[in-house]
């Protein structure tokens, strides 16, 4: 349970953003600069790092200019898409590369000699890859909650936050059983 706590804070500013910005131009405002403030003072403390704390500060600073300072309708109207790819964008990238962005999480918890083992890196693999698909869905959602006129609203961001949560629990748990399977088999 203290590993799913520890993975909510390190998302912090995405939820602080995700629960403010909605409903008014100065929700979004104060959304935004509370995210921006959250993600600068983590990042300082260390408490924020990789991917997710550059895509937080290079996103929340673009949109923090684009509405705070220039009222963007575009930028405003298509937030939560721009949000979610965001984080899309950043974790199918670290894929591509190879550095799967959990890498930088999972090593915490782990012995160094562990980090170039097979197992330990296919599962940052899987997990950065759901949670890729997760984040992608979230845009997905996002795009289908301005075109398609479905009430109630909420129901989007209710599938929505239903994914992200099931995405931490699935990141919380599944490293356990990744590391006994990976013990069984090397005492085989």
């Amino acid at each position: 349970m203290r590993q799913f706590f520890k993975l909510m804070l390190g998302f912090a500013p995405w939820i602080a953003f995700m629960f403010i910005a909605h409903g008014s131009l100065l929700r979004l405002k104060l959304g935004l600069a509370v995210a921006a403030a959250l993600t600068l003072v983590m990042a300082v403390r260390g408490l924020h790092k990789g991917v997710i704390m550059w895509v937080g500060i290079v996103f929340f600073s673009f949109a923090s200019v684009a509405v705070i300072g220039f009222e963007n309708v575009w930028t405003m109207r298509h937030m939560g898409i721009l949000a979610h790819g965001a984080l899309a964008a950043g974790a199918w990238l670290t894929l591509a590369l190879g550095q799967p962005f959990t890498l930088e999480y999972a090593r915490e918890h782990v012995a160094p000699a562990l980090w170039s083992d097979p197992a330990f890196l296919r599962t940052n693999v899987l997990m950065s890859s759901v949670w890729a698909v997760v984040f992608s869905l979230g845009a997905g959602l996002a795009w289908g909650k301005m075109q398609v006129p479905v009430q109630p609203e909420w129901l989007f961001d209710a599938v929505n936050y239903t994914l992200m949560v099931s995405c931490v629990a699935f990141t919380s748990w599944y490293p356990a059983i990744a590391r006994r399977k990976a013990q069984a088999a090397r005492q085989l």
